[in-house]
């Protein structure tokens, strides 16, 4: 037997190369449909068909050979690749609608209870209950976020970016939402602070 020579080694590794693309490209198509899966299919039968040669052609030409195979391989792996971040794009667009009615059903929902619940007879803050009905003297108002400004004042108190600091991202964020704001869901705590002050 004779020993094989460098172009006929690079010649049997791009055949190698070019089978294993041709079976990824084929477990890849299996997986999709439509003109994506054909194309892929098309690109795997390509790749196999330039993997098939005999000991005779690499002997012959191996540098004609291993530039075949490659190319296939390339052009088999490529559409692999293309295929694949498309399925992805249409994965994340799928599930980005879905989150998308999820949270509108959601928000639809609150506003229904919203609308269906009744206005409660006795108010309760976060810190006790208000007044006792039969008491003369109106009670102390006093919310989440620190006592009023003044006790005879109708109008919240404001509240201070220290009173803000101290809250939760999550309450932050439902503070904004609140407020009707919009494009907060992404910002970091100082930005809602600076946005809510």
């Amino acid at each position: 037997m004779s020993k094989t020579t460098k172009p006929e080694r690079r010649a049997i590794a791009a055949l190698e190369d070019a089978t294993a693309a041709a079976k990824f490209a084929k477990q890849v198509a299996k997986t999709l449909d439509g003109k994506q899966g054909k194309k892929l299919r098309a690109a795997a039968d390509e790749a196999k068909s330039a993997a098939h040669v005999s000991k005779k052609a690499i002997r012959r030409r191996p540098k004609k050979v291993a530039k075949r195979a490659e190319k296939a391989a390339g052009i088999a792996l490529a559409a692999t690749e293309t295929a694949l971040s498309r399925e992805q794009k249409k994965a994340a667009a799928k599930a980005e609608k879905a989150a998308a009615k999820v949270t509108k059903g959601a928000r639809k929902k609150d506003a229904a209870k919203k609308d269906a619940s009744p206005e409660p007879a006795e108010s309760v803050s976060a810190f006790g209950p208000a007044a006792d009905e039969h008491s003369l003297e109106p009670a102390e108002s006093v919310s989440a976020f620190g006592p009023a400004a003044d006790e005879h004042s109708l109008e919240p108190a404001e509240t201070t970016p220290t009173d803000l600091d101290t809250l939760t991202v999550a309450a932050l964020r439902d503070r904004a939402r609140d407020e009707g704001r919009t494009g907060y869901s992404r910002l970091t705590k100082a930005q809602l602070v600076e946005l809510l002050s």
